[in-house]
């Protein structure tokens, strides 16, 4: 009902009825007939709905707040209050303000969601009867992985400021083939003088190199079980995308290619490699959702298996020895033709739970299963070195500056 009464008539009218007891009759009806009349005229000041406007940015990154402003037209005497209704993916903070609405929207997870009307209650200048308004239609948002984020890792490649300490050979570190000696000049990098060339012609020379591109990268995405927990604020799907998002921005600076397999017990979606497709190869994987089943690694290297030597990078999760069995069995054939690079999320929850002093048996067992656990991990990494694979099993908010300074430093020692 759009219409209904406040609290000050409602109690105006339980203060009349205790009046009843002591007060005579008709003094009392006449009350009663003055708060209705004034509920009228409330309802009918505010019957007509106020002019509103609603501001947010229907591109959002996952996990990024953005400013989100509802603005409702003030009318002399009326109390207006506004609430933007919330759902399970998009968070406002404030959800509800009095006259007009600032605040933040947040986007928890991916893929699209829908805003709904905006929520208008109007008080009366008796302040005995609102009315609420249900205004604007709903509105469809976009929420993606965080390309942002994956480009400011890619311009610091670019730029030569990206650090990792496995990378130490600086601007080399992107890949690079010999192209020829010339000389020396003010602004070249005194490590790549040229001695025996210098002492044969008696001047200063230098070699110059040429960027190693034209290199390929497979992003193999698991949309299976192990991916579907929460880490953190996020799925590891999440973190995951995350990750191939910044990896695919690299990609674009140094001139690789970069595709990807979406996978769970069947293939979900195949991107073939090409130039400049960070931008792209994010939207198309944005509306991937985990499922919980297991997923078919064979099936998904099957489609990279005949491709040329690639990079391949496999975004799954290293639970146990038990979950990572096809992963296990399935890795050495692929690393036959290919690198191999195996990324996953640490779980903070294991750490803590055997990291934190214990207060109580609970606590102890809590220690001991989390240490089973991690010990699998271990087991299952060396496993995965073992058959040839780089591993990288990184904090969720480390995920994607991992893989990037593992990929810079497959390219720096010549593995794709």
């Amino acid at each position: 009902m759009p219409v209904s009464p406040t609290g000050r008539s409602i109690a105006l009218l339980g203060a009349l009825a205790l009046t009843a007891l002591v007060a005579p009759a008709p003094i009392v009806v006449v009350g009663v007939i003055l708060v209705v009349a004034g509920v009228i005229v409330d309802a009918w000041w505010v019957r007509r709905a106020p002019a509103v406007s609603r501001h947010a940015s229907r591109e959002l990154v996952r996990g990024v707040p953005v400013p989100f402003v509802a603005q409702v037209e003030s009318r002399p005497a009326v109390r207006v209050r506004v609430r933007q209704p919330q759902t399970a993916d998009l968070r406002l903070t404030p959800a509800e303000a009095e006259g007009s609405l600032i605040g933040e929207i947040v986007a928890t997870a991916r893929g699209n969601h829908v805003l709904d009307p905006l929520v208008v209650r109007s008080t009366g200048p008796l302040g005995l009867a609102s009315w609420t308004h249900r205004l604007l239609e709903p509105e469809e948002l976009t929420a993606h992985a965080d390309l942002p984020g994956a480009r400011r890792l890619a311009a610091a490649v670019a730029a030569g400021t990206f650090r990792d300490p496995g990378l130490r050979r600086g601007p080399l570190g992107l890949g690079t083939d010999f192209e020829t000696v010339r000389d020396y000049t003010p602004d070249d990098d005194i490590r790549h003088l040229n001695w025996r060339a210098t002492e044969r012609t008696g001047r200063a020379m230098v070699n110059q190199y040429r960027e190693d591109t034209e290199r390929d990268l497979w992003c193999l995405v698991d949309c299976g079980r192990l991916l579907a927990s929460p880490v953190e604020d996020r799925t590891r799907l999440d973190a995951a995308l995350d990750a191939v998002a910044a990896v695919a921005a690299v990609a674009d600076v140094v001139g690789d290619r970069v595709g990807a397999v979406a996978f769970d017990s069947e293939i979900q979606r195949v991107v073939r490699p090409r130039r400049s497709n960070a931008s792209a190869l994010t939207r198309l994987l944005d509306d991937l959702q985990p499922r919980v089943v297991d997923s078919d690694y064979q099936a998904a290297f099957a489609r990279v298996g005949s491709a040329k030597r690639s990079l391949v990078i496999v975004f799954t999760d290293l639970l146990d020895e038990a979950a990572a069995r096809p992963l296990l069995a399935a890795v050495p054939v692929l690393s036959r033709r290919h690198a191999v690079l195996v990324s996953g999320t640490d779980d903070p929850d294991l750490t803590r739970a055997v990291t934190a002093a214990p207060v109580g048996r609970r606590d102890l067992a809590e220690a001991g299963v989390a240490a089973t656990i991690l010990a699998e991990r271990d087991q299952v990494r060396t496993r995965l070195s073992g058959a040839g694979a780089v591993v990288v099993d990184a904090p969720v908010d480390q995920l994607a500056s991992r893989c990037v300074a593992a990929y810079l430093r497959l390219k720096a020692t010549a593995r794709i």
